[in-house]
């Protein structure tokens, strides 16, 4: 738990999502505007967030779809680009998630010296992108190999548009988990970005690993986040900062701040 307020400064940390473009390679990447257009819309999107009072942001590329689960070079590439452009203008912890690639998001996170990484580690799923296999193993050495001693992983363990391949309670995958990774932490998602999470699920996750950090990890709003921080550890925030909370549209950082407002009035 200690490792929440080292690398946040703060407890139950908010944890923005600042969602890239589609880049080059992906279906619906803008060839007019170019890796420039993309870098500047992060840009806004990355200011917004900060000026709006969150307490760290993570890069990812939420508008790759279709998604892959193991992504071509080009993606990580582009991303580091995005991501070293905007170094200068970072002032708050972050984080990195290539989806749906646990290895490319721990090469993605040393190559830019985030702190974490968020991606489905373990598991096999029934999804939308087909079948869904992971390799914990090899992802936890891969990062030992790199040398990213410090690099917290985030273990998403209800991933989106999905379903576990077997008929296991997400009380024994919680469980299991924790016993055999020793994850830094676990989310607890919904459907689909932006779809909210069940606080009777992430309640049952909690109360099964009290000694792990657990995160909100969809769906927060300003209506049910202080519900929801009732529960869990800190909340992955992505579609509710966005204007008209759609997950089409850019930051709106007023939305960002009453946000925040909100949450900061819960934490005092």
């Amino acid at each position: 738990m200690e490792w929440i307020k080292q690398t946040f400064g703060t407890i139950k940390p908010i944890i923005a999502m600042c969602h890239i473009r589609a880049l080059p390679g992906d279906p619906f990447y803008e060839r007019e505007g170019g890796m420039d257009r993309v870098v500047e819309l992060a840009r806004q999107d990355l200011m917004g967030l900060q000026n709006g009072g969150v307490d760290a942001v993570m890069f990812s590329n939420e508008f790759s779809l279709p998604y892959l689960t193991k992504v071509r070079p080009e993606t990580t590439a582009a991303m580091a680009r995005v991501i070293g452009e905007l170094k200068r203008d970072i002032r708050i912890p972050f984080g990195v998630n290539v989806l749906w690639d646990p290895i490319a998001s721990i090469d993605l996170a040393v190559a830019t010296d985030a702190s974490f990484i968020r991606e489905i580690i373990t598991g096999v799923y029934a999804s939308d992108f087909g079948l869904w296999n992971t390799n914990v193993g090899q992802t936890i050495r891969h990062k030992t190999e790199l040398g990213a001693h410090d690099l917290k992983i985030l273990f998403n363990i209800v991933p989106e548009a999905s379903a576990y391949l077997g008929d296991r309670d997400i009380i024994d995958i919680a469980k299991s988990t924790v016993f055999n990774n020793r994850p830094d932490a676990l989310c607890v998602s919904g459907l689909t970005a932006g779809a909210e999470t069940s606080s009777e699920v992430l309640s049952r996750v909690k109360d099964a690993v009290p000694e792990t950090v657990v995160f909100c990890n969809t769906g927060c709003t300003v209506d049910n986040i202080e519900r929801q921080l009732t529960i869990a550890d800190g909340a992955v925030v992505g579609t509710t900062f966005k204007v008209d909370g759609k997950f089409d549209n850019l930051v709106d950082e007023s939305r960002v701040r009453i946000f925040m407002d909100k949450v900061k009035r819960f934490r005092g």
